[in-house]
């Protein structure tokens, strides 16, 4: 019987040891991840410590706002580029060149899934809306992939996906000054002109827009999103409620006959071309006779470039609202808003590549 008791205590001591060792190695695999909830309300599972990421879907661009650009190991081929029209990707342009690349960006994307696997990031950053297709790619790689999203710069989920970038990477005080910043300017933009009488607004149209590729001068948007944060009179929006590109016809514009024109100066080629065919209507817009035609930057590039978009608000105001702008030095704040989001002023680049700030002259 005693030797049955001791042959129990034994036991009974064994699996002690057992359920505490159980407990303290859980405990130690619970330390090494967190889980974090993306922009869509999925929850991750990530590595404690994050020091690699891949960037699909222009994340890269969020990534860069946030500060993580050293925890950048892949991404796109259009990062790889370093196109001026994409400021975050040309200023880092160096950088990127020397990532793998995961995917091949742009309206046909598709990603690498091999090439993914192979490079094995902590995580997989990816802008996009379609969850399902994050699943997905989480499922087949075996990587945590976390949503991001950038629909626009005056949009919640910009300064969400920024600070959401930050927490991960742990790069949060530069992350919070940048969507601070943004938020800043979103405010004062709106600040100078939610009080101006619509009576006393100059009606203006958007014209040679860029989505899904270039248009020319009977190329506009509905919901222009820098003549939106200045609350302008944006012609288009006549046209429906759905923000979207359209093409509408010359005898439209003529109708509209705006106030101010505003012309993508990447598109002039377009433009010209349409110019050549429609020179005397073109001439007879009343912005067109008295040089009120200006520039607005193309900002849909792989997605929407936010420094330039607000940047284009800025301008816009200048142009639009001139008293109510009348404080603001637009050169010091553009180069202000580049500073701050890449790291750089930028406005000599642009003019360097043909697409800067300025009024347009049609048929040169």
């Amino acid at each position: 019987m005693k030797r049955m008791k001791r042959i129990l205590s034994v036991l009974l001591i064994a699996a002690v040891i057992l359920s505490v060792c159980a407990c303290g190695k859980e405990a130690q695999q619970d330390e090494s991840t967190r889980v974090i909830t993306d922009v869509f309300g999925r929850e991750v599972t990530i590595p404690a410590k994050v020091e690699s990421a891949a960037a699909l879907g222009s994340a890269a661009r969020l990534i860069v706002y946030a500060g993580g650009l050293e925890y950048i190991k892949g991404c796109t081929e259009m990062e790889m580029k370093g196109n001026p029209g994409m400021p975050f990707a040309y200023a880092n342009r160096e950088y990127f060149k020397n990532c793998t690349a995961l995917a091949s960006g742009g309206s046909g994307n598709n990603d690498y899934t091999e090439a993914i696997v192979e490079l094995a990031p902590d995580v997989i950053f990816y802008q996009d809306s379609d969850t399902a297709a994050m699943e997905e790619l989480q499922e087949k790689t075996g990587i945590p992939v976390i949503g991001v999203y950038g629909d626009a710069f005056n949009s919640h989920y910009l300064t969400d996906s920024i600070r959401l970038i930050g927490e991960v990477l742990g790069t949060s005080e530069h992350a919070e000054k940048v969507a601070s910043a943004i938020e800043g300017w979103v405010k004062e933009l709106d600040e100078l002109t939610k009080d101006i009488p619509e009576e006393e607004k100059p009606t203006v149209y958007p014209g040679a827009v860029s989505w899904s590729g270039g248009h020319g001068f009977t190329g506009t948007y509905v919901g222009y999103a820098p003549l939106t944060a200045i609350h302008a009179v944006n012609l288009a929006d006549t046209l429906t409620d759905a923000r979207a590109g359209v093409e509408v016809s010359m005898e439209q514009i003529i109708e509209w006959d705006p106030d101010i024109i505003f012309l993508n100066p990447g598109n002039m080629e377009l433009v010209n071309e349409d110019y050549r065919t429609n020179s005397a209507a073109i001439d007879s817009l009343r912005a067109v006779k008295e040089g009120r035609v200006y520039a607005q930057v193309n900002f849909n590039y792989y997605w929407c470039n936010m420094e330039l978009a607000i940047v284009d608000a800025y301008y816009a105001g200048t142009i639009v609202y001139p008293e109510a702008f009348a404080g603001i030095d637009f050169a010091a704040k553009a180069e202000e808003v580049f500073n701050t989001m890449i790291g750089m002023d930028y406005l000599d680049v642009l003019e360097e590549n043909g697409i800067g700030f300025g009024p347009i002259t049609i048929g040169k």
